[in-house]
């Protein structure tokens, strides 16, 4: 098979598929558009809801921030000592997860502030999203 033959079948194939293309386009094969509602999260809260809300934003929660996360046996768990390294499952410089009662609701990174431990948060979940996820 010479290098004009395989160009040839190249050419052909390509053929082929523009007009399949062009058939599908112009023909009638039951396909059709799906028409969707526009999502909007800029929906006003009602007074209601601002109630309900006011009577849980005193309520203490627990937050906390992952590192990473790894699962090893009983047996090796048992064998850590002062010194042991644990791997994790995350690369170094990925982002922190910032957990509040255990449901995710932003990522950050490790700051040191006076002498202390914080975070900075760099990607925070949206207030109607958490809030979504409390119902």
């Amino acid at each position: 098979m010479s290098e004009e033959d395989g160009m040839d079948d190249w050419a052909a194939a390509m053929a082929e598929q523009a007009d399949a293309e062009s058939e599908s386009e112009g023909g009638d094969d039951g396909v059709r558009v799906a028409e969707l509602d526009e999502l909007s999260d800029d929906a006003p809260i009602t007074q209601e809801e601002k109630k309900k809300l006011d009577t849980i934003l005193d309520i203490p929660v627990t937050i906390s921030m992952e590192v990473g996360r790894s699962q090893i046996s009983i047996r090796n768990l048992l064998q850590l000592n002062q010194g042991s390294v644990v791997e994790l499952d995350r690369v170094a410089g990925e982002p922190l997860d910032v957990l509040v009662n255990g449901t995710l609701i932003a990522h950050g990174e490790v700051v040191v502030v006076n002498d202390k431990f914080g975070i900075r948060l760099t990607d925070v979940i949206s207030q109607i999203e958490r809030i979504k996820k409390l119902r």
